[in-house]
């Protein structure tokens, strides 16, 4: 059975205390109405001969998850939070759609060895429903508390999404393969053949494309297979498969992507590409073995939408004119840093792109090559047969270059050879892991970098993080806590607009972001110009605070500040920057 959120931990305790209380007891309790809000709520009620319930709901002061759930403790009932539980087709295919969308309920797990239906429910003590699902599915059920508006959501994607739907019926056709673990190597060669298992394989990827997601996880459990995509930066567990049919599945993929079926101890890498439409994508494929079988996570690289614009990345004010000023001067290295999947690749060829004319001979030196730029010498280093990114920069200063791309910074030799394509007229951009702009001067000294060098080398470090977008479709307006407005206040300072109200944005969620409040995302930046008293702090083996507060007296944006500003242009939720930049 999926996972689900049930009543918070914390509380559980006191379920029996609560069971006994009124709904505007349990959220004074919680603390999720003031004692104003509470005296409010009873005045109110009483003057106007309605329940408490329905005054507190009428008021519209609590979260409709937080009042779902404190109604869900007084029942005694468990509450699901259905918006990241993973829905099992099987499930799905007992209630019908008419029957769920009648009742306001959604089934979403199904216990295979139980035989017990989970069910969520917008009421779960209404009895007729329990009793008709009951009756309809031949099946024990177990009741559920959800929010009506997650209920209501859940029922127009799941069963219109044909993710679900389709699996559901290619897994009807596979009833026969229950037995898959114990079949032998030829079996397995037939099995994946078969229209249902290439059918699952089919949806899974068509479902990844038309959601944009970047990566799929394929992940092989105790008692199910469940499967979780990246979607603008956070997994969301989006389907349960049977464990029957796991092998086959897995097999398929390794199929395509060129593995061997029959090798189930050690990791395999491959890839393929797939279409859907007129969309094409390229699909990097991992295999891992795990305790409960081979776990799979496939990249999807899309060949067509273009490489965004510095712009479109959200590079802009003191932290774009930095940028631009650095890749006008003819040599010196530019560093991107930021953690894994925080945008630097993407950024590095935005600007390549900005510098691609024919007057110029561009080369790059990746692991991997994630997109082909046209007019560009992309090569992808192969440490199996010698070209590593050290050997590659060595054999590119032969090459008549302008400019090099180096995908990272890893060793001494690396860096050495940096700094000297660098003294030696060229411009280097690369990459390096380290949290903040200003930390990138110190690690490069750790990689043994001569500091004189150092400094009359580097042209600027930009760092990085990735946040979501408020979707536009379902974005409203908010009026944030003052202790919210006075933390901007403070990390801003002279940034923060002084004729700004305190209004924030957020996305309620719609279908268009599925639920969600987000769509697409948009990098935070800072940029660190290397001017003369930089160079200075380097010569001295500063610390990157040093470098750092430095920097800021010289006009830098800090990430925390570019993101707060792109909070007060509607762009992207509080909660998003803290998620990313908090230190």
């Amino acid at each position: 059975m999926p996972d689900v959120q049930a009543v918070p931990a914390d509380l559980t305790q006191d379920v029996n205390t609560f069971t006994s209380q009124s709904l505007a007891d349990v959220l004074f309790a919680q603390k999720l109405i003031s004692q104003t809000q509470y005296d409010d709520i009873k005045v109110k009620s009483a003057s106007k001969g309605v329940s408490e319930d329905t005054m507190i709901e009428s008021m519209e002061i609590v979260p409709e998850d937080k009042l779902y759930q404190a109604k869900a403790l007084i029942l005694g009932i468990p509450y699901v939070d259905i918006e990241n539980a993973s829905f099992s087709p099987e499930a799905l295919g007992k209630v019908p759609r008419a029957v769920a969308e009648r009742f306001s309920l959604i089934p979403f797990a199904y216990d295979d060895k139980d035989k017990t239906l989970s069910v969520a429910m917008a009421n779960p003590v209404d009895l007729e429903a329990a009793t008709f699902v009951r009756e309809k599915t031949d099946l024990p059920i177990k009741t559920f508390a959800a929010t009506p508006t997650d209920v209501a959501r859940a029922i127009g994607q799941q069963y219109r999404q044909e993710l679900v739907g389709e699996v559901g019926e290619a897994i009807k056709e596979t009833q026969n393969l229950t037995a898959i673990k114990t079949i032998d190597s030829e079996q397995i060669a037939q099995i994946i053949k078969e229209a249902p298992i290439a059918k699952i394989v089919s949806t899974i990827l068509e479902y990844a494309v038309t959601s944009r997601a970047s990566d799929i996880h394929i992940e092989p459990q105790e008692d199910r297979v469940r499967v979780r995509y990246r979607i603008d930066g956070i997994l969301y567990d989006r389907l349960s498969l049977p464990k029957a049919v796991q092998e086959a599945v897995i097999s398929r993929i390794k199929i395509l992507s060129e593995m061997k079926i029959d090798e189930h101890r050690s990791p395999q890498d491959g890839r393929f590409n797939f279409k859907v439409e007129d969309k094409e994508v390229d699909l990097r494929i991992s295999v891992l073995p795990t305790t409960f079988g081979e776990k799979i996570v496939m990249r999807l690289l899309r060949k067509s939408g273009g490489i965004p614009t510095l712009e479109e990345l959200g590079v802009s004010g003191p932290t774009k004119k930095t940028l631009e000023n650095a890749i006008l001067r003819p040599h010196g290295i530019i560093i991107v840093c930021g953690p894994t999947g925080s945008g630097k690749t993407t950024t590095l060829y935005s600007v390549l792109s900005k510098l691609n004319t024919p007057k110029v001979n561009i080369s790059t030196l990746e692991d991997p090559v994630e997109y082909q730029i046209a007019g560009i010498n992309q090569v992808q280093v192969n440490p199996g047969v010698g070209l590593t990114f050290a050997e590659g920069l060595r054999s590119f200063l032969r090459q008549d270059p302008n400019i090099i791309l180096v995908g990272e910074i890893r060793d001494q030799e690396t860096t050495e050879l940096a700094i000297q394509a660098a003294l030696t007229g060229h411009l280097v951009f690369s990459t390096l892991h380290t949290s903040s702009a200003a930390g990138a001067l110190p690690r490069l000294l750790d990689l043994k970098a001569e500091t004189f060098l150092l400094a009359s080398t580097m042209n600027a470090v930009l760092a990085q993080r990735i946040v979501r977008k408020v979707c536009q479709t379902c974005k409203t307006e908010y009026d944030p806590p003052a202790e919210m407005v006075e933390e901007m206040k403070t990390v801003l300072g002279k940034y923060f607009p002084k004729e700004k109200t305190a209004k924030l944005y957020k996305g309620k969620g719609c279908d268009e972001c599925g639920g969600t409040g987000y769509v697409g995302r948009i990098g935070i930046f800072e940029a660190v110009n290397i001017t003369e008293k930089i160079g200075g702090l380097i010569l001295q083996h500063a610390d990157s605070g040093t470098i750092e507060k430095e920097a800021i007296e010289e006009g830098m944006i800090t990430m925390k500040q570019d993101g707060y500003l792109k909070v007060l242009q509607g762009l992207t939720t509080i909660e998003e920057v803290l998620r990313v930049a908090q230190e």
